[in-house]
């Protein structure tokens, strides 16, 4: 590939189109992340959701007025025009449909948080990407924070036993419990503790969902999702020796900017550092705290 990559991004309604551009294409600002730059983009949108046709007007004039962006009419423009690409979308229930466009195309796709609305729809990704050879990464910005990466290396080789993460966890009918926020809790509890979960339960009410799960091992992990009081994000990982707190809202280095960086080394390699079982591991996560959220039961994964 060329030393920067031209990148397509495809859907355009959510605030990390505008915040990628800034960071891949101003060299002064103080995170910026080098090595590729937005040069096409499909603008897509979900009429069903007030969240995405409101602002996709703005965020794709912004991209071609603030950054020189082309705007084209279909996904295989984007994919036919670029190195690597971008699926944007909100919209998780669009994400495979928008796959299936581009992955015969074999290039790098990162596809942002939700993957899917279903496990079964994840599986389905992972399967073309297979089948095309088309790498691929899926994740939530959290996961690669600053604070929560500093916590994980402190440990030191000291064992973890289980983790408690906390965040905001707003809801949107389209995108069912907490495939809409509450997937970047989700997503930081799995960074602490991997792969491996066996049951969920979850405790609901109108101000906050309380999900507990258990690993293989017996390990514990929780998510605290709050509708109401601060918005911030945060952890507290347990380990076999002391425990660690990740006060990830107060660190001054913008979560979405770390990811971008893993996003780009991905575009250069084909190599992603996330397992993406994993990732569909996350999706089933979610699956059965949704599950558990309207039964009250736990949910075997």
């Amino acid at each position: 590939m060329q030393d920067t990559l031209k990148i397509g991004m495809i859907g355009l309604d959510t605030s990390h189109c505008t915040a990628f551009a800034e960071l891949l294409h101003q060299p002064e600002h103080p995170y910026h992340v080098q090595g590729g730059r937005i040069t096409v983009a499909y603008a897509g949108g979900s009429p069903e959701i007030p969240l995405s046709w409101s602002r996709v007007e703005g965020f794709t004039e912004s991209l071609r007025s603030n950054y020189n962006v082309h705007i084209v009419n279909s996904v295989a423009e984007v994919a036919e025009q670029a190195d690597a690409l971008m699926i944007e979308s909100m919209d998780g229930a669009v994400h495979k449909g928008l796959f299936e466009e581009i992955a015969s195309y074999g290039k790098p796709v990162f596809i942002d948080k939700p993957l899917a609305l279903s496990s079964r729809e994840a599986n389905q990704i992972h399967e073309l990407s297979i089948r095309y050879h088309t790498p691929i990464m899926s994740s939530s910005s959290l996961r690669f924070s600053g604070a929560l990466s500093e916590a994980l290396q402190s440990l030191d080789g000291d064992a973890i036993n289980g983790a408690d993460c906390y965040g905001p966890m707003a809801l949107e009918p389209s995108q069912p419990g907490l495939f809409w926020y509450g997937i970047h809790t989700v997503e930081m509890l799995y960074a602490i503790l991997g792969k491996g979960c066996r049951s969920v339960t979850s405790t609901v009410n109108a101000d906050y969902d309380l999900i507990v799960g258990e690993w293989a091992d017996g390990r514990l992990g929780t998510i605290r999702g709050k509708r109401i009081g601060n918005g911030s994000f945060g952890a507290i990982i347990h380990g076999e020796i002391g425990n660690r707190l990740a006060d990830i809202s107060a660190y001054p280095k913008p979560f979405y900017a770390s990811l971008l960086e893993q996003i780009i080394q991905f575009f250069r390699t084909g190599e992603c550092e996330l397992d993406f079982t994993e990732t569909v591991e996350i999706i089933r996560f979610i699956e059965a705290a949704n599950e558990s959220r309207r039964t009250g039961q736990r949910v075997v994964i």
